[in-house]
């Protein structure tokens, strides 16, 4: 692998040991979200979640146009856009800071 490959590997095994235990605790208390729980959401969407959502709709928008003939003659088109652009964007413009 090279060395981008292997650095982005590491980033998000560690995000994700990271994260693993604050997402079980909140889970496994079965409390509603107050203040400060609202707001370590808040963060980790915003530093983490949303980056990965753009990154998302880029690719699921390269992966669409790439697919676009192949929709096209299927006659899939709009169900096409709708699983690969307009849902990841959805998720990563339209919703709240901190909803899931």
């Amino acid at each position: 692998m090279n060395k981008i490959t292997k650095q982005s590997t590491v980033l998000l095994l560690i995000i994700t040991l990271v994260f693993i235990p604050f997402g079980t605790s909140v889970l496994a208390q079965g409390q509603t979200l107050d203040e400060e729980n609202s707001g370590a959401l808040m963060t980790a969407d915003l530093l983490l979640v949303r980056p990965l959502g753009i990154v998302a709709t880029v690719l699921g928008f390269a992966v669409f146009i790439v697919s676009l003939p192949f929709s096209a003659i299927g006659g899939n088109t709009k169900q096409a856009s709708q699983k690969l652009v307009k849902e990841p964007g959805d998720f990563t413009f339209k919703r709240p800071l901190g909803e899931f």
